[in-house]
């Protein structure tokens, strides 16, 4: 049973001044060994290949993306299984709600982190692609809760290889690109999320290598702001929950922010600012807003191309495009509150909040 009062740790402003400057030195030391051989065509393949989500075989990719997919093919030691599978159980039972509030509370509740939404202002991607953004988010969101990607495993790590040539031997016998797969498929949960790793990798790299990055604005995709995001996808998602009229238990609840932080883990972000409960996730969130949230160019942009987009992918479906904007903005303020919602620019459309936040569906995320 839940204790009622749970100790919770201090998330000081220096502790996260230090995570600010520091990104994912495993998965950063990988772009840089591919960059040092292939340079930044080279670089620019792999990030292709990253954005495949058909293809997880690493037989044509270089030696240290092999090694690094198969030496961190893992659960961390402290992920509890059974609670990963109830908090996927979670997801699954409140798909379309989880949804609505991913794509109308979730996504522009990072954009007002105005340091770390520059990277994706200025490489425009996101902006000028959002509906395939929005896409590829859904499609990792779904793969990532459902039971038949995490597969019941152990969870230590395996034995660490020596270093290698391409082409080597595993200890077996087998070649060294024997993990990756043709195609994704079941148990593919943490291949993905590799995958994704590695873009935020060479996202910082190509944001570092720009000359266009501002050191002050902490490194790219730094720690603090994967831990906003990581957040974004667990206690926020649980917050637009309540504010929907869903109920359910604490230990419901923890157990989802629990499977999220072991996603995060595979993710690199670093456990110290991982929540262990739900009351370190209310101080971490009020700690990491107060430090970085407010209104900027980026994060009103990224905004208005998110309800474009809504209002283009949902709106095929409704049959109603402009309506759909509407609605989805609505959503906005109600899950924001109208200070967040005016600091991204959301209109302030004819549509009742009241009625927002009764909706049910909002087919954003098209599974």
């Amino acid at each position: 049973m839940p204790t009622l009062i749970k100790p919770t740790r201090t998330f000081t402003d220096k502790l996260l001044d230090h995570y600010r400057q520091q990104g994912d030195p495993p998965a950063d030391a990988v772009i840089t060994a591919v960059a040092e051989q292939t340079g930044r065509e080279g670089v620019g393949a792999l990030m292709r290949w990253l954005g495949d989500t058909g293809n997880f075989s690493t037989d044509e990719q270089p030696e240290p993306i092999q090694r690094f997919f198969i030496e961190h093919a893992h659960l961390p030691e402290w992920a509890d299984q059974t609670r990963m599978q109830r908090g996927m159980a979670f997801f699954q039972k409140h798909t379309a709600l989880i949804g609505l509030t991913l794509g109308t509370y979730s996504l522009p509740y990072t954009y007002l982190g105005a340091n770390g939404v520059r990277l994706l202002w200025l490489t425009e991607r996101i902006k000028n692609d959002t509906a395939r953004r929005l896409q590829e988010t859904g499609e990792w969101v779904f793969a990532v809760n459902n039971p038949k990607n995490f597969p019941l495993a152990p969870p230590s790590p395996p034995t660490p290889l020596p270093k290698r040539e391409r082409g080597a031997m595993l200890p077996d016998g087998s070649p060294l690109s024997r993990f990756g797969r043709g195609a994704g498929g079941e148990g593919d949960g943490i291949e993905r999320t590799l995958k994704i790793r590695l873009i935020h990798a060479a996202s910082r790299w190509f944001g570092l290598q720009s000359g266009r990055w501002n050191m002050a604005w902490g490194m790219p995709v730094n720690q603090e702001d994967m831990a906003g995001t990581n957040l974004a996808f667990s206690y926020i998602v649980l917050k637009g929950l309540r504010k929907m009229g869903v109920t359910t238990s604490e230990q419901n609840e923890e157990d989802y922010l629990h499977h999220i932080n072991v996603v995060g883990s595979l993710n690199g972000l670093a456990e110290e600012l991982m929540p262990h409960n739900l009351r370190e996730a209310y101080h971490l969130d009020r700690q990491i807003a107060r430090r970085q949230f407010r209104a900027s160019e980026a994060g009103t942009g990224l905004t208005r191309s998110l309800l474009n987009a809504i209002a283009d992918v949902a709106g095929k479906q409704t049959g109603q495009p402009e309506t759909t904007r509407n609605l989805a903005a609505a959503q906005m303020r109600f899950f924001l509150g109208d200070d967040h919602a005016n600091a991204l620019g959301i209109p302030a459309v004819p549509v009742e909040k009241r009625l927002a936040g009764v909706v049910s569906r909002l087919p954003i995320f098209p599974k």
